[in-house]
């Protein structure tokens, strides 16, 4: 593991991640902690990565940018793949840029995959999955439903079974996929990528509100990004040759819109369905960020617990 402190002339010996749910308060904390200490913030966003998705991302203002230099937003164009390993990579990047010009990085986002990427220091090892093994699961998944296959792999691996949600399509087929080519279980490879650990120290803090809060935060910023112009800004994905089949139009506000603008549904449910997915999305963060330990909870705005916290 590679010290910061020489780097930041013993001023911090960790690098913060603020984390926890979607519209929690994550941003106003890291802003103000970059604005206090001199840091840069590091986006821990999975959709903050593309371009073009700014309102339904809450992605920072150009006013914030420039307040505050940011990372790891705009990465990418929406019709692009990306992944957990491609974040690493790149957030390790970012790290050594900052360290090296003596600048504090400060992480924030609500994406556990990728907190955890970089907490437990996973190394992803590749693994090609044979097409006629992929065709074999996805055919069991049309027949017999992916809660069946969810529940095979709560047999085989109970560990991964519950962190993942039955509708997770693409992680069922994946853990599965991966017992079935193997004979060894996602847990298993997992626990051989977390081997060698983080490259550089962590400390990893989650928001603490009350569900009820929580939930009138969330519907805020629902209405706020749809006052913002969130539909419009869906309307020009879609006629730049977006589709409903691009991961990133999988995102929670622009699945929905995107459903609407093609007839699935009126503008009403769009947005009912938009503030429903939002809360179930922020349980399971709350659910993840629980499950990955380590964790230091703390209350919206609390710039001394961190601070405490990172400083020598």
């Amino acid at each position: 593991m590679i010290s910061i402190e020489p780097f930041t002339d013993g001023r911090y010996k960790s690098i913060p991640i603020i984390c926890g749910p979607t519209a929690s308060g994550k941003s106003s904390l890291a802003m103000a902690l970059c604005l206090e200490i001199q840091g840069e913030l590091c986006s821990m966003d999975s959709m903050q990565i593309y371009r073009h998705m700014d309102i339904g991302t809450a992605k920072p203002t150009k006013e914030e940018q420039k307040q505050v230099p940011h990372h790891l937003i705009d990465l990418i164009e929406p019709a692009e793949n990306f992944s957990a390993a491609m974040y690493k990579d790149a957030a390790l990047g970012c790290i050594d840029n900052c360290l090296k010009r003596g600048r504090l990085p400060v992480f924030c986002g609500g994406t556990g995959q990728y907190a955890g990427a970089l907490v437990q220091g996973i190394s992803y090892m590749p693994l090609t999955i044979d097409p006629a093994v992929a065709q074999t699961v996805l055919s069991e998944a049309n027949e017999y439903g992916y809660e069946a296959l969810h529940h095979e792999i709560e047999k085989v691996d109970p560990e991964a079974a519950a962190k993942i949600h039955p509708n997770n399509k693409k992680r069922v087929l994946r853990a599965m996929e991966i017992y079935r080519q193997t004979g060894k279980t996602m847990t298993y490879f997992n626990g051989l990528s977390v081997k060698e650990g983080p490259q550089y120290p962590f400390s990893l803090f989650a928001l603490d509100l009350d569900r009820e809060t929580l939930y009138k935060m969330m519907d805020s910023r629902v209405d706020q990004m749809l006052e913002s112009g969130l539909l419009e800004e869906v309307r020009i994905l879609k006629q730049m040759g977006l589709t409903s089949s691009h991961t990133a139009m999988q995102a929670i506000g622009y699945k929905e819109l995107f459903g609407f603008l093609e007839g699935l549904e009126s503008y009403e449910e769009a947005v009912l369905n938009i503030k429903q997915k939002t809360r179930n999305y922020g349980k399971r963060q709350l659910t993840w960020f629980r499950n990955m330990g380590g964790v230091i909870w703390i209350k919206p705005g609390d710039i001394l617990a961190v601070k405490e916290v990172i400083q020598s």
